[in-house]
């Protein structure tokens, strides 16, 4: 048996409420919306991955999400000019990735990075 895919779902009464902070900010397609769900996807291939901390790293409080983008430093003017408050960083951590967190519009702590060459 193989692991396809992994998926994070996410509990909120209005599944709209996403839509301004992972389509606008961070790029993402709509891809399916039942009203009661609605699931945004990139065209890019991934490894399927979880992960288990007792920290963020760097003392920060573990993200329920982290999101991996190719320019951090375009997402960090999408952040900013939407108005979203940068809650760490923006940092370059010792294991080779340079990040910032930010909420989105639910609450959750989101971990926006870009892996170093």
């Amino acid at each position: 048996m193989k692991v396809q895919r992994i998926v994070a779902n996410i509990a909120t009464a209005s599944p709209a409420a996403a839509e301004r902070f992972y389509r606008d900010v961070l790029g993402l397609d709509m891809v399916m919306d039942h009203g009661w769900i609605r699931i945004y996807a990139s065209d890019a291939a991934m490894q399927p991955q979880i992960s288990f901390a007792s920290e963020g790293g760097s003392g920060t409080p573990v993200p329920e999400l982290s999101i991996e983008v190719d320019d951090l430093e375009q997402a960090l003017a999408r952040a900013q000019s939407a108005g979203i408050a940068i809650e760490y960083g923006p940092a370059v951590e010792p294991w080779g990735v340079r990040r910032f967190f930010v909420r989105d519009p639910l609450g959750n702590l989101v971990n926006i990075l870009q892996h170093l060459d």
